[in-house]
This record gives structure tokens, C-alpha cells and sequence, in this order.
């Protein structure tokens, strides 16, 4: 089988696509011949030793799959080859084939597609866990979601409107505002590229502020760090929470006077650890995306699949911050 790896510190172009034998499903494991695999700004982090987690070389990337159950380990229950599936594993996705724990999986619905099963889970089990857990979001009140086109970025605007919040979406451009309003945004901000003078930041904070009127918003989710998370802060309501979900724009420093002055909590949303250390929490958030992507109220909106050969250009699009949406990789057929 191939596998798309990384065997040296670096960005995608360090990746080789490699012949491996076949995983054997180990005790309480399943096989999955990977159909599709997600690509996100984790798969950015990983290869160059910069992510939470510093699997030992050589690994493939790729966190986020969808596929078929190959063959099943002894002591599985409830898994048969043949079988649908989706789910999130950490690494390893870029590779034909996997051999991983089955608590991993959810059981993808006959009428998604593998691309749409493998754009899921992660950014909107973020948003969902970012947005009712950590925000505590509820229906009537105000959403700032920066970075908005994004994966997660547009999985909490969908959600945020699912949720029955007015929500304004932050972009860097007239193309992801559009986006962004399709996907059910009430209002967008197009922002300029960072880094900011003091100027600049002012002004920006004042168009935040603007947007959440005089009482603020209530909560702000901010995939993106940076100078921005300043300038987003200054906009939040008394008792607002700022969900702090991720840096590709680079790791902020916050006054905390504005932290005193507003009330306000800054809560940090680590997705991974919270799936890890409350599955049971976990599945019935998965559930509930499954009833909402059934009713039609959200919706992984893929906006390019790169074939296996190229898993790497994915990657160097994603870390380009140009993407809308979510990339997918075509692993096989």
C-alpha cells in the first residue's frame, strides 16, 4: 500500500509518498482502507514538530478520514468489513490503508459522500464543543466568529445560527465573506493582513465594536490569534467568553485589564483532550451534528479535492490561510 510520509522535520514538500506493507488489524483493532482524508491546520503543525503531539517518524499526517472497515481485529464487536466509516485518528490518515481503535469511528450515514464524511467530525466537533461547552452560546445572544471561512470558522457560523445566535463573520477578503453569508452569517467583516500598528488595531476594534452594538458580544470564537485577538476582545460584552481555539496567525498577548473590566472569561477549547477525556460527552455531540447535517441545518462545505499524489499541495494550501471551507484528499477509490 501507499503512504504519503514524513520522515524529516519540515513543510509538505518533504513528504514522500512511500510503499508500506499492509497494517494487520492487532486485538480490538479495525483495518480501514482510507477513502478521502480531511486536511487541517493540525496537518500544518505536525510535520514540522510545531503541533501538541510529535508522533515518531516515519508517520503520515492526515487526522481526519473517511473510509471502509478492511477487516476487523479479534475482540471487535459491532464492526464488519464492508462498513462505512468516519472519524478522527490523529495521524495517519494519508495512507491507504490504517489499522486503528474502532472508539475512533462513527458510522457514516449510506447518502454522504467519503468527502463530505471526512470534513466533519473535527472542525465541527470543535465548533460544537467550542460553542455550547466552552461558550456556553444561547439562543438570542450575539456570535463574533473570526477567521470565519475556515473549517471551523464556517462549522460556528453554521452552528452559531443553528443555535438561534445573530452572528457576524470575520474574513480577510470579499470572496470568504460570501461564504460566510451563504453559510447563514447575519453580517461579515472583511479585515486587512496583520501584523497591525496601533492604529490599525484601534480602528479595527472599533468595527468590532461597532458590529456587537453597546452590549458587546457574547461570546467571540477565534480560530486565528494573532493581532486580531485584541482587537476582537475590546468588542466583548460584560460577562462575554472568548473561546480561544487556535494561532495560524501567530500566538496574541491580551491585556487582562480588559478581562477586569468587561467581566469576561477567556476559555481556551481543546477539542482533542476533551474527546479523549469524555467520549460519552463527545458521541452525543457527534449525534447531535448528525441530526442537524440530516435536517439540512449544516453542512461540510468541501471546496477542493486534491488526489492522493498531490496530499502534499493540500497541506501547503492549508498553510497558506487561503483555503474556504475544508480540502480533502482523494486517497483512494
Amino acid at each position: 500500500m501507499r503512504a504519503l510520509l514524513s520522515k524529516a522535520v519540515g513543510g509538505p514538500d518533504t513528504l514522500a509518498l512511500t510503499d508500506l506493507p499492509e497494517p494487520v488489524a492487532g486485538q480490538g483493532q479495525v483495518v480501514i482502507a482510507v477513502r478521502a482524508c480531511a486536511i487541517n491546520y493540525p496537518d500544518v503543525l505536525i510535520i514540522e514538530d510545531r503541533y501538541q503531539f510529535k508522533p515518531p517518524r516515519p508517520f503520515a499526517p492526515g487526522g481526519e478520514i473517511a473510509g471502509v472497515v478492511d477487516s476487523v481485529g479479534e475482540g471487535v464487536t459491532g464492526w464488519a468489513p464492508g462498513d462505512r466509516i468516519m472519524g478522527v485518528i490523529g495521524h495517519g490518515g494519508l495512507a491507504e490503508k490504517i489499522a486503528v481503535d474502532p472508539s475512533r469511528l462513527f458510522r457514516l450515514p449510506a447518502e454522504r459522500s467519503f468527502a463530505a464524511g471526512a470534513a466533519l467530525i473535527l472542525t465541527y466537533g470543535t465548533a460544537i464543543h467550542a460553542l455550547l461547552d466552552r461558550g456556553r452560546l444561547t439562543a438570542g445572544q450575539s456570535l463574533l466568529v473570526l477567521g470565519a471561512a475556515g473549517g471551523v470558522g464556517l462549522a460556528a457560523v453554521e452552528l452559531g445560527k443553528a443555535f438561534g445566535a445573530r452572528v457576524v463573520a470575520a474574513v480577510s477578503s470579499a470572496e470568504k465573506a460570501a461564504a460566510c453569508l451563504a453559510a447563514g452569517a447575519d453580517e461579515t467583516i472583511v479585515y486587512g493582513a496583520a501584523p497591525f500598528d496601533q492604529a490599525a488595531s484601534r480602528a479595527l476594534a472599533e468595527r468590532f465594536k461597532a458590529a456587537g452594538g453597546a452590549a458587546g458580544f457574547d461570546v467571540i470564537c477565534d480560530p486565528v490569534g494573532g493581532d486580531y485577538a485584541e482587537a476582537a476582545l475590546r468588542s466583548i460584552g460584560w460577562e462575554g467568553r472568548y473561546l480561544v481555539v487556535g494561532f495560524p496567525a501567530g500566538i496574541p498577548r491580551l491585556p487582562l485589564n480588559l478581562t477586569l473590566l468587561k467581566s469576561c472569561d477567556v476559555c481556551g477549547v481543546f477539542w482533542g483532550a476533551f474527546a479523549a477525556r469524555d467520549p460519552a460527552a463527545n458521541t452525543a455531540h457527534v449525534e447531535h451534528l448528525f441530526r442537524l447535517w440530516a435536517d439540512g441545518r449544516i453542512a461540510p462545505r468541501v471546496t477542493e479535492v486534491f488526489p492522493f499524489e498531490r496530499g502534499g499541495d493540500a497541506i501547503t494550501r492549508m498553510a497558506a490561510r487561503g483555503a474556504i471551507g475544508k480540502l480533502v484528499v482523494a486517497v483512494s477509490s
